[in-house]
């Protein structure tokens, strides 16, 4: 498969590369701002071959976009404001990504949310979301977009707060409880969804827990 990760400088962006490196041949392409500052060390042990890509969500217009998603058969979106143009990245920026797909005949997306994203009772006022009320927005317009407004085979992602701990390889999904993630457990889940049909056109909502990612994924309904 040939594959676009947005935002595959990030954290959880650059595990999910690792993910693809060490378990597929798939074609990787990173799309990012900066693509000279990348350092990829590409091997025969560390395959696939991953190529960079000159790419900006607020910059670019979305038949831009559109020119450099031609040929590929998924999108990840793993970008993010880091509370900067939270609006122009978060929501509008991908919502403009999903648009250029659709025109680029990218069948496939996979979108990298925030728990609870699509609930806004959820998070509304809430004092543990205080300083996130922005951002939950912005992936409630992106993520509610995504189902709403598009064809694309959608999975839509909403881990807890990340952790830079070792993943175990645990999860729960689905349930009313806050809870944290391993990035690398995130990273995981987001490579095991792209071809499992349970996950298709599905929201996940994730944090660590005590089930199999394997058996939480085909139990998904």
């Amino acid at each position: 498969m040939k594959i676009m990760i947005i935002g595959g400088t990030g954290r959880v962006g650059s595990d999910l590369v690792k993910q693809f490196r060490k378990n597929t041949d798939d074609e990787i392409t990173i799309a990012a701002r900066h693509p000279e500052e990348i350092k990829i060390v590409d091997t025969v042990e560390e395959r696939p071959k991953i190529k960079t890509l000159k790419f900006s969500i607020v910059d670019m217009t979305v038949e831009q976009m559109a020119d450099t998603m031609k040929g590929f058969d998924a999108i990840y979106f793993t970008a993010g404001s880091g509370g900067h143009n939270v609006v122009l990245v978060d929501s509008y920026g991908a919502i403009k990504t999903m648009q250029a797909a659709e025109k680029a005949g990218v069948k496939r997306y996979i979108m990298l949310s925030s728990a609870f994203a699509l609930q806004p009772d959820q998070w509304e006022g809430k004092k543990h979301y205080a300083k996130l009320q922005d951002y939950q927005a912005a992936k409630f317009m992106a993520d509610h977009w995504l189902i709403h407004d598009t064809d694309l085979n959608y999975t839509i992602l909403q881990p807890g707060s990340l952790l830079e701990t070792p993943g175990t390889g645990e999860v729960t999904f689905n349930d009313d409880q806050p809870g944290s993630n391993s990035i690398n457990d995130v990273s995981q889940v987001l490579f095991d969804v792209l071809d499992n049909k349970h996950a298709f056109d599905k929201v996940i909502i994730m944090h660590s827990g005590d089930m199999s990612i394997e058996t939480a994924l085909n139990n998904l309904k």
